[in-house]
């Protein structure tokens, strides 16, 4: 056994789940893009993903984080920043939701998590394929990573304050 025993950078150690929480407390992004698609049955489309960004140095960690999920894939960001990126539907609704429901995250992040996992809910019933289940979406979207504050969530719905600063 090692000498540290919640080290990332030995690929022969597994990472236990409560570090993963606290790793992704600190690093982790659940996001939930809505953008315009006109080949799409109602004109969207939804796309959750669930994300960990990392210093090229670290691809490693990333790698450990997508064989303890057990999917997703690991790929440039920008620059010499890796992100591991897990997208698909049954990916997210089999392993990502269930574990942070099993593990909560510790961190205001918790309650962006809850926003995501409602939407990966209302999509597996196909509400996303509908306007009313759509208007859903974009509210839950709206209200993550920071909500209405944040510049990327134009289609939040609400007003972005402009404050001096």
């Amino acid at each position: 056994m090692s000498e540290n025993p919640n080290g990332a950078d030995n690929q022969q150690e597994s990472l236990s789940p409560e570090w993963v929480v606290g790793f992704v407390d600190g690093e982790g992004c659940f996001y939930v893009g809505v953008n315009q698609q006109p080949t799409m049955k109602i004109g969207w489309q939804v796309l959750p993903e669930f994300r960990v960004v990392q210093h090229r140095r670290d691809v490693a960690l990333l790698d450990q984080l997508r064989a303890f999920f057990g999917c997703g894939q690991v790929t440039v960001n920008n620059g010499d920043r890796m992100e591991l990126r897990i997208r698909g539907l049954k990916e997210l609704s089999e392993r990502v939701v269930p574990f942070f429901r099993l593990h909560p995250l510790r961190t205001v992040k918790r309650s962006s998590f809850e926003c995501f996992a409602e939407v990966i809910d209302l999509m597996n019933r196909g509400d996303h394929l509908t306007m009313g289940g759509l208007a859903q979406i974009r509210e839950l979207a709206g209200r993550m990573n920071r909500g209405a504050q944040n510049p990327q969530r134009p289609y939040a719905g609400r007003p972005v304050a402009q404050t001096g600063g």
